[in-house]
């Protein structure tokens, strides 16, 4: 085992973007295992059962191999979410299973820094495999007005204020992860403002923006597989179709769409039907299309992007 994972680490450092020191050191060395590297802490998640001993001698492993202050121990099984509400101290330790106990630390991405909560349950403040969509949005950020929704610690809100944008509203149900991704934001020299940190239900903001004809340049659409919204079950798999038709009539005519989906389940094609499906009631072209970086994640990954250039609507050109 130790030998793969100084291979993966080998591999990975030599291709890492200029200014990032946050990355994932094991996606497919150590089966059921995965490793993300934030600074000088990692953090291991264990899709299968494993032993107390397993879990040391992995982070043994580790610990010689960089100098790292702490590793973390995050339990995925199939009913990660539910045990993670009910009991997170056994999905997620709130303690290292070695070093030290780190309560947080900034990561960097290409330069952009976040602070990263090592302890803060399955979480801990910034999604990696999103780091090329990141980057893509930083780079065509400048002068559009931007809609982030599903923000968790604002990750693309801060990609696209450091890019230049004209503004940038950050929706997420959590004022908690809101106030997390104003101080993200702070780190990078922003000035956050507060009616920029929308705590709300998505769709139901997206309605909102609807009826009031506010118009955006940049929507970024990346949800949670599930979630409840308004008493209803929303599943990524099954209703992403439906987030996509929601979003179309907040885009100015020219505007993006970056539409991303983590769900393993679906596949490229049933992730592509389900954004004609959302888009048909609008004109649209695919800009670009991508997923994780394979610097460091496993190709394909679970993660697609697709980028939608929209015009007007086929109703008002009918």
């Amino acid at each position: 085992m130790k030998q793969a994972l100084a291979q993966a680490l080998a591999r990975r450092r030599q291709a890492l973007p200029e200014g990032t020191t946050c990355w994932r050191w094991v996606d497919d060395e150590v089966p059921g295992v995965t490793v993300d590297r934030f600074g000088e802490v990692a953090i291991v998640a264990l899709y299968q059962d494993a032993t107390e001993a397993f879990e040391r001698e992995l982070a043994e492993h580790l610990m010689s191999l960089e100098p790292l202050r702490a590793v973390y121990v995050k339990r995925r099984p199939r009913e990660a979410r539910k045990t993670a509400n009910e009991a997170p101290e056994q999905v997620a330790p709130s303690r290292p299973v070695a070093g030290e106990p780190v309560e947080a630390l900034v990561a960097t991405e290409r330069g952009l820094r976040f602070e990263i909560r090592p302890a803060n349950g399955l979480s801990v403040g910034l999604y990696l495999d999103a780091r090329d969509a990141r980057a893509w949005v930083r780079s065509v950020a400048a002068g559009r007005r931007v809609l982030n929704t599903f923000a968790y610690t604002c990750g693309f809100g801060v990609a696209a204020q450091v890019g230049g944008a004209a503004r940038v509203a950050n929706v997420d149900r959590s004022r908690k992860v809101l106030d997390w991704g104003a101080q993200n934001l702070s780190l990078n020299g922003g000035s956050p403002q507060r009616y920029d940190f929308i705590a709300s239900d998505t769709f139901e903001w997206l309605r909102r923006l609807t009826k009031k004809g506010e118009r955006f340049d940049l929507v970024v659409l990346d949800p949670p597989g599930f979630a409840t919204f308004e008493g209803q079950r929303f599943s990524a798999q099954r209703d992403y179709h439906l987030l996509v038709r929601a979003a179309a009539p907040v885009l100015a005519p020219g505007g993006l769409l970056l539409a991303m989906c983590n769900v393993e389940a679906m596949s490229p094609r049933d992730f592509d039907g389900h954004c004609e499906r959302g888009l048909a009631e609008v004109s649209a072209r695919r800009v670009t299309s991508f997923g994780a970086s394979g610097i460091d994640y496993r190709v394909p990954s679970a993660l697609k992007c697709s980028v939608f250039e929209l015009g007007e609507s086929k109703r008002r050109t009918a």
